[in-house]
C-alpha cells in the first residue's frame, strides 16, 4: 500500500476552514482536493468500519442524523465483535461531528470517518469534514473497508467556467458554461434597418443610419459584455476564457472593436459561426467548441512553460530553476511566478544539531532520505533531530502568498512540461529582475543536497 501522510488530513481541515473566511486561488484549491484524494485512496480498514458520507446543499442534517441512528442500531447486530466496534465507533464519530452543523453548508458537506491501518500495521483513527470549494450535487454514504472518492473527483472535471457571446442582426445572448451546467444570463433583441435601394438622395443619409445603429448595437453588447464576464470587486474576467458566435459578421466586428474590454479580448479562444442566434446558437457554440474548451488547461500550461523557456532561450537572467536557487530568489521577493510540477516528490525538513541545537531547514527527495548521512552535521559528525517534517508542495501553498508571488502547478502531458519534469527538476520560477544566482553559491547553507539532474 502506498504510503500514507496523515499530517495531510490536519493541513486539510485548516485548508477547508480557511476557504470560508477568503477565496483561496483556485489552482491552489483544486491541487489540494487532488492530493486529499490521492491520500483517502490509499487508506485501508479492517472490515467495513471507514464510512463516506456526502450531503449535496439544501439536505437536513437532523435527516442524516436519523439515519445514522438507524444504522447504528442495524450494526448492533453484527456478529464479529472486532468489526462491530470499528463500525460503531466510525458511526459515533460521524454523529459526533455532525453536531457541530446547524446545517449543511451552501457547497453541501463532505464527511470521511473511519479507523485506518497504517503501513506499519497500527491502527489510527481520521475524520475529516470539510465544505468543498464549489457545490458538489451527490448524496452517498457507504461503509466499507475502502473512502469512496469519485464524487471529489467530479469536483476536478468541471471547475473552469466559460463565457458565451452569440450576437446577430436579431439580437445578442450572453451566457456561461460550467462543466455540463450552461446558464443564460442575458438576451436581448434589436431591429435594425436593412440596406435598400430606396431613397434617391436619401441613401447616404440612409446607410449613414443604418451604420449608426449597427455601431451603437456593437457598443451596448460590448458595455454588457464587461458588466457580466468583469467582477467588479477584482477588476478581473470571471471567465477563463469567451466564445464568440454568431451568424452574421458583428462577432468578428465585437472582437475587433476598440469599445470592446481588452480583459475580455485577451480570453477570446475561439470565433465560430452558427446558423442560429439565440439559445440554439448557444446550443451549437458549446458543440462546435467542445475541442477547444477541453484543451483549455493544456494550452493555458504551454503557454506558461513556454514563456519560461523563452527566458531562458534568450538568457535573460530572469529564470531560476532547482530546489536551492529557487528558494533563495522566494526569500529574496525576486519570484514573479513559481512553477512547480504538481507531483514533486520532495520533503522539507527542520532539523535541529543535537549538539549545537541550531536548526537548519534542508529538502530531500526519496533518494536522499534513505541515505543518512544527510540526517547528520558533515563538521561535527552530530546527529540531526526531526523537528517538522512538511511536503514542499504543501509548504508552498501554504506560504506562497508570503513571497509576492503567484504560484502554478503544472503537470508533465504536454510535452513542455515533461520537459520542464525531467530537465529542470521540476521547479522554477520567473522573476521580476534579473539576478546571476551564481553569485550566491557562496552563501547556500544547503549546498549539495539537490541535485538538479534528478
Amino acid at each position: 500500500m502506498e504510503q500514507m501522510e496523515y499530517h495531510v488530513f490536519v493541513i486539510f481541515l485548516l485548508f477547508f476552514e480557511m476557504a470560508d473566511g477568503h477565496e483561496t486561488d483556485k489552482n491552489i484549491e483544486v491541487w489540494k482536493i487532488k492530493k486529499l484524494i490521492k491520500a483517502l485512496e490509499a487508506a485501508r480498514g479492517n472490515g467495513t468500519s471507514m464510512i463516506s458520507l456526502i450531503m449535496p446543499p439544501r439536505d437536513q442534517i437532523s435527516r442524516v442524523t436519523k439515519m445514522l441512528g438507524d444504522e447504528f442500531g442495524t450494526a448492533s447486530n453484527i456478529k464479529s465483535r472486532v468489526n462491530r466496534q470499528s463500525v460503531l465507533g466510525a458511526i459515533t464519530s460521524a454523529q459526533q461531528r455532525l453536531k457541530l452543523y446547524n446545517k449543511v453548508p451552501p457547497n453541501g458537506l463532505v464527511l470521511y470517518t473511519g479507523t485506518i491501518v497504517t503501513e506499519d500495521g497500527k491502527e489510527k483513527k481520521v475524520t475529516i469534514d470539510f465544505e468543498p470549494f464549489r457545490p458538489i450535487n451527490a448524496s452517498l454514504y457507504l461503509c466499507d473497508n475502502k473512502f469512496h472518492t469519485e464524487a471529489l473527483n467530479e469536483l476536478l472535471e468541471s471547475d473552469d467556467k466559460f463565457g458565451f457571446i452569440v450576437m446577430d442582426g436579431n439580437g445578442t445572448l450572453f451566457g456561461t458554461l460550467s462543466g455540463n451546467t450552461r446558464e443564460v444570463l442575458h438576451k436581448f433583441s434589436v431591429d435594425l434597418p436593412k440596406k435598400h435601394g430606396r431613397g434617391g438622395q436619401s441613401a447616404l443619409r440612409f446607410a449613414r443610419l443604418r451604420m449608426e445603429k449597427r455601431h451603437n448595437y456593437v457598443r451596448k453588447t460590448a458595455e454588457l459584455a464587461t458588466q457580466f464576464y468583469i467582477n467588479p470587486s477584482t477588476s478581473q474576467p470571471n471567465v477563463s476564457g469567451l466564445i464568440l458566435a454568431g451568424s452574421a459578421d458583428f462577432k468578428t466586428e465585437l472582437s475587433q472593436s476598440d469599445m470592446f474590454d481588452p480583459r475580455l479580448q485577451a480570453k477570446i479562444l475561439n470565433v465560430v459561426d452558427v446558423s442560429y442566434g439565440g439559445e440554439n446558437g448557444f446550443n451549437q457554440a458549446i458543440e462546435l467548441s467542445a475541442e477547444i474548451l477541453s484543451n483549455v488547461k493544456f494550452i493555458q500550461e504551454k503557454k506558461l512553460i513556454g514563456k519560461y523557456f523563452e527566458e531562458i532561450s534568450q538568457d535573460t537572467g530572469k529564470y531560476v530553476f532547482g530546489v536551492d536557487d529557487t528558494l533563495k530568489a522566494l526569500e529574496m521577493g525576486a519570484v514573479e511566478t513559481l512553477i512547480v510540477w504538481e507531483n514533486l516528490d520532495m520533503n522539507r525538513y527542520a532539523l535541529k544539531n543535537s549538539t549545537t541545537g541550531e536548526i537548519v531547514i534542508k529538502h530531500y527527495n526519496k533518494e536522499q532520505e534513505a541515505n543518512q548521512s544527510n540526517f547528520r552535521d558533515p563538521a561535527s559528525s552530530s546527529d540531526y533531530e526531526v523537528q517538522e517534517k512538511i511536503s514542499l508542495l504543501e509548504w508552498f501553498a501554504n506560504e506562497y502568498k508570503r513571497f509576492g508571488c503567484t504560484l502554478e502547478f503544472v503537470t508533465n502531458k504536454s510535452q513542455e512540461g515533461s520537459q520542464f519534469c525531467r530537465g529542470f527538476g521540476g521547479i522554477g520560477g520567473i522573476l521580476r529582475y534579473q539576478l546571476d544566482m551564481r553569485s550566491f553559491d557562496d552563501f547556500s547553507d544547503d549546498g549539495g543536497v539537490y541535485d538538479d539532474s534528478e
